[in-house]
């Protein structure tokens, strides 16, 4: 049965036909998700990134200095540079750096950091561009030459450039006792940078939306415009946030990666995959690639698995396409 057809059930006594309810957009998504085997295996995969993240902050949450589970900084053990990946131990499953750290280790924290700026740069940037695309969209006129402006001067500016900028204006600048030089400023810029392309999808959506009959209908009772907005509008244009938001994480964790390599991302002494590519780049002439690898191949198969995901539930929750 398709989400618009209607079935008819009699009770045992000849009762009048009940009509059953079609399925909602948000049902029917699931169950084609359900369906599909490679958004279910790219739903694990990052589903495991998030484990090891987990892993990586109660690791970081439970160990302290001289206490049974030393830190990241005491597991330095000069004895043990540059050990290739080996079966020996859990510690050099993927070898040792130039400290003699492990390099699992390493990139397991790496894992926590870049899904971490993941998270947290899109809670400002999808909710930012929801509001302010669905706020040009439906009220148009000035407000909507303001925000089209707004967003059209960003989008000039690369976003490499505007990044970069940012985290030089944030340097040694504390704000609320967070140090925005660090990664409290990187998830600022990020949020702030990044809500472009939701705010275009949105305005575009709400035009339409703005359109259709039931907001006509609220209009004609005398439903506000801000009720309207947020009861009537911003729902039917929710799932645009939900895609943003998914394929978001992969443009602030390839972001993320960049300014760590280039210095600007975390903090001196945090592991994160951009330090770790940044750090074993002069190492590959001298064959020691296991960092390198590690970085580079944990960040692609998250990446990957991230893509395709997006591209599916975007495809999932697109109504146009639920009979396909």
């Amino acid at each position: 049965m398709t989400m618009d057809a209607i079935q008819h059930q009699t009770s045992a006594g000849g009762a009048e036909p009940v009509a059953q309810r079609g399925a909602s957009l948000w049902a029917d998504a699931r169950r084609r998700l359900a369906r599909d085997r490679w958004a279910m295996l790219c739903l694990g995969i990052i589903a495991f990134y998030v484990l090891l993240a987990l892993g990586g902050a109660m690791y970081e949450a439970l160990a302290a200095p001289e206490g049974g589970i030393p830190t990241f900084e005491e597991t330095i053990n000069f004895d043990q540079s540059y050990r290739p990946p080996s079966l020996d131990s859990l510690r050099n499953l993927l070898g040792t750096d130039w400290a003699g750290r492990s390099v699992l280790l390493k990139t397991v924290l790496g894992a926590k950091v870049s899904l971490t700026v993941g998270l947290m740069s899109n809670l400002i940037a999808v909710p930012l561009g929801l509001m302010l695309g669905a706020a040009a969209g439906y009220f148009g006129r000035r407000t909507d030459a303001v925000i089209v402006w707004l967003y059209s001067t960003m989008a000039s500016v690369p976003g490499i450039v505007l990044l970069i900028a940012m985290k030089y204006a944030f340097k040694n600048v504390t704000f609320l006792g967070l140090n925005l030089g660090g990664i409290h400023g990187l998830y600022i810029a990020l949020g702030v940078t990044a809500w472009v392309g939701t705010c275009r999808y949105v305005r575009a959506e709400v035009m339409k939306v703005r359109e259709l009959e039931y907001v006509l209908a609220a209009r004609a009772v005398g439903r506000g415009n801000v009720m309207i907005l947020l009861r009537h509008v911003l729902p039917n244009v929710l799932h645009l946030g939900i895609i943003s938001f998914s394929l978001g994480v992969v443009g602030a964790i390839t972001a993320e990666v960049t300014l760590s390599y280039l210095g600007l991302g975390v903090e001196v002494g945090m592991p994160s995959w951009g330090t770790m590519i940044d750090g074993a780049r002069m190492e590959l002439h001298a064959g020691r690639w296991w960092e390198l690898a590690s970085a580079v191949g944990a960040m692609f198969l998250l990446v990957l698995a991230l893509n395709i995901f997006g591209d599916r539930l975007r495809d999932a929750l697109d109504p146009r396409l639920k009979n396909v």
